[in-house]
């Protein structure tokens, strides 16, 4: 399965610009706000899931965050990002992985995810994914999920995705994970569609 979707992925980006998919965001304004909110420093652990291609990188750097991954199934997704950011592509760690069999060697002080978890539509990659999030994210930390809402599309690139309510995603994290807020979102595509977005924003429980 995690085969097929490297394929599928490396295939989006070898036949379209990241500028051309749907998912794509300008200027990722609620991924950021969200983020500042947390209230972490710049030295601080941040990891994109599925930010191959999205600029959230560079607005990181722009910010002065000093400690950025970014983690994509597609290698030909983060071929563009390197590319677009010429030198200060050095500054980032860079991994290719499924991010239901990711193996973190670190913790991070946020979890990003627009637009990855609701293409999980498989219960068992949905809790791989869940899984390696309690691992990777330190007690404390802060998670920031986004997916279609109940009323976005029922497909995406093809594929079927699940969408979900904010109460549903809070399930889906389980215990570990203390729901903070939410913010809803219209994004329009390049293709001038509208989708519709729930953002969560969770924090890890600490261990007692």
């Amino acid at each position: 399965m995690s085969l097929n979707r490297k394929d599928h992925w490396d295939n989006v980006y070898a036949q379209k610009g990241p500028m051309d998919v749907s998912w794509y965001q300008r200027s990722p304004t609620i991924s950021l706000q969200l983020i500042a909110s947390t209230g972490i420093d710049h030295p601080s652990k941040v990891i994109d899931i599925g930010g191959g291609a999205s600029v959230l990188v560079d607005k990181l750097l722009e910010a002065g965050y000093t400690d950025v991954t970014v983690l994509d199934i597609s290698v030909n997704s983060i071929h563009y990002a390197k590319e677009r950011l010429k030198g200060q592509a050095e500054q980032v760690t860079w991994i290719v992985s499924d991010i239901t069999e990711f193996a973190p060697v670190c913790a991070y002080d946020v979890w990003h995810d627009r637009a990855v978890f609701h293409f999980l539509t498989d219960p068992k990659d949905r809790q791989s994914y869940v899984e390696v999030m309690k691992k990777a994210v330190n007690p404390g930390g802060h998670v920031i999920i986004s997916a279609f809402a109940l009323q976005g599309p029922p497909k995406c690139s093809g594929l079927n995705v699940e969408r979900y309510s904010m109460e549903k995603m809070a399930g889906e994290l389980g215990k570990d994970f203390k729901f903070v807020k939410s913010v809803d979102e219209i994004h329009l595509t390049p293709g001038k569609k509208e989708q519709k977005f729930i953002y969560g924003y969770f924090k890890k429980y600490k261990s007692e």
